[in-house]
């Protein structure tokens, strides 16, 4: 599953946002740690695109169709498919 393109490009915009694909033999998983923020990140999905939110910041992505669940865990969001 590739990364989306709006969380590659936050996590260009400074080295606090740390993103990691992993592929396993039955799933694939991008776990993206926001950092230091003291702020617990929240996502919400509305059909297709999710919104995170981490303190002030807003980030919006398309879910990935090969998706089958986006969540925030430990305060690492988390899509796995």
């Amino acid at each position: 599953m590739e990364t989306p393109p709006e969380l590659k490009a936050a996590a260009g915009e400074t080295t606090d946002i740390t993103i990691t694909n992993r592929e396993y033999e039955d799933e694939s998983v991008i776990a993206v740690d926001f950092g230091p923020t003291g702020e617990t990140p929240t996502v919400d999905v509305v059909d297709d695109t999710a919104i995170v939110i981490v303190g002030d910041e807003q980030f919006e992505f398309a879910v990935p169709d090969d998706a089958d669940d986006v969540t925030v865990n430990g305060g690492v969001l988390t899509i796995s498919g």
